[in-house]
């Protein structure tokens, strides 16, 4: 039996899972996600999907999962993000932030039954520049969800990652074989 993605199913059990620990939300946006540090008018963080898409709350959370203290202090973890249309010099320095969150986006991808595909967010940039570096980022994660997945994952990561396995029921359906080169 495959259980349908929900939005809300995810944004569930992460509340159910950082909300009290992390004192951190997952919530869905309207425009552009971003990441929300509590302040005076809002006592938990907020980490904000776009437009109630799935693979863009993964993509946030991954984020998450792999910010630290200081950086969950800061709006959007403290990274820059140049909009579509970067450079050469821009798009490589965009892919190596990228390379973690998206080996972990791919994991919690799997653990959930969702197809994974990488992203280097420039639609708009040199096409040449883009597409020559595509296949140099698809191998950057998948070497690094292989590391992920021999030596494991950000601790929050483990932990949503065990939870959505146990809620898609894909434990025995989850393994190293869905992390082939060919399968980003």
């Amino acid at each position: 039996m495959t259980i349908p993605l929900d939005i809300n199913d995810l944004m569930r059990l992460f509340n159910g899972l950082f909300q009290e620990t992390e004192n951190t939300l997952l919530m869905a946006g309207d425009d552009e996600p971003i990441y929300l540090p509590a302040d005076d008018q809002h006592a938990q963080h907020r980490l904000i999907f776009a437009h109630g898409f799935y693979e863009s709350a993964l993509h946030e959370i991954s984020h998450w999962c792999i910010a630290g203290p200081e950086r969950r202090k800061l709006v959007d973890f403290g990274y820059w993000y140049e909009p579509d249309g970067r450079s050469a010099q821009q798009q490589r320095a965009f892919e190596q932030v990228e390379v973690k969150p998206q080996a972990v986006e791919w994991i919690l991808s799997e653990a959930c039954g969702r197809r994974f595909y990488v992203s280097t967010d420039n639609l708009n940039g040199d096409s040449a520049a883009v597409e020559s570096g595509l296949a140099r980022f698809r191998q950057a994660v998948w070497v690094q969800a292989c590391h992920y997945l021999e030596h494991g994952l950000p601790p929050r990561a483990e932990v949503l990652k065990k939870a959505l396995l146990d809620y898609y029921q894909r434990q025995s359906l989850f393994g190293v074989h869905l992390f082939a080169p060919e399968r980003i």
